[in-house]
């Protein structure tokens, strides 16, 4: 997927569980676990708000465009020796 999303990173700059994090967002756990692991399909800007208001972060810390297939290329640059 191009957007990547880095909601661990932020979590582990503030010393945040996922739980807490749910909770102060007021969203569920299942819910935040989906879109920290990138399967959401698409994020409510009052969520993002919330995210970034309980973490102290703007929206570019958590969520980066990434091109599609970068992942397979960085894997063909490591087998290359690259």
């Amino acid at each position: 997927m191009p957007i990547a999303v880095d909601i661990d990173v932020m979590l582990a700059r503030r010393k945040m569980s996922v739980g807490e994090l749910a909770d102060r967002v007021g969203i569920t756990p299942a819910n935040l676990a989906v879109l920290k692991n990138g399967r959401a399909k698409a994020v409510r800007f009052a969520t993002l708000a919330a995210l970034c208001e309980v973490l102290e972060c703007q929206p570019g810390d958590l969520l980066r465009w990434e091109p599609e297939g970068a992942e397979e290329l960085e894997g063909t640059a490591e087998l290359a020796g690259g």
